[in-house]
């Protein structure tokens, strides 16, 4: 099977990048999680990893039997400008520069989106406490109103 490179523009510089589907195992549920690669100088130019972990959450199937999320253009274009500004150097030769969760999900936000170490091992948070916490809050019951 023929891997997709799709081809992303910004500041004037040509990017090349491809996005693989996998799961992730949590304490209580398996979730989706998508790895984005991209290069910014050839094949043999330092390649950028960035592993995403989708945020979908409250199905009552496994979320990563049903989770359809996967990183548009302009979601890969912040991955870019993110790694760019947090010292990505895509013109070098050879290796890895990996957004990691442990050094990047402080400040890394993207919609939809965790980072997460879990693809490359056991390290990392628990996809599903972290997943459940990125869930927005109740908004407050209007008077007159009660919880269901």
């Amino acid at each position: 099977m023929r891997t997709r490179l799709r081809r992303l523009w910004t500041d004037g510089r040509v990017f090349v990048w491809r996005a693989e589907i996998q799961d992730v195992s949590g304490s209580s549920d398996c979730h989706r999680c998508v790895r984005v690669r991209v290069w910014g100088a050839g094949k043999t130019s330092r390649a950028l990893q960035a592993d995403l972990l989708s945020t979908t959450w409250g199905t009552p199937w496994p979320p990563c039997l049903v989770d359809g999320a996967y990183p548009a253009s302009a979601d890969v274009r912040a991955v870019v400008d993110y790694a760019l500004r947090h010292g990505w150097q895509p013109e070098q030769r050879g290796g890895t520069f990996v957004l990691s969760e442990r050094e990047h999900a402080d400040g890394f936000r993207l919609p939809g989106f965790l980072l997460t170490d879990r693809l490359r091992g056991p390290a990392g948070g628990d996809p599903t406490t972290r997943v459940v916490q990125a869930q927005p809050a109740p908004g407050p019951v209007p008077i007159g109103c009660r919880a269901v």
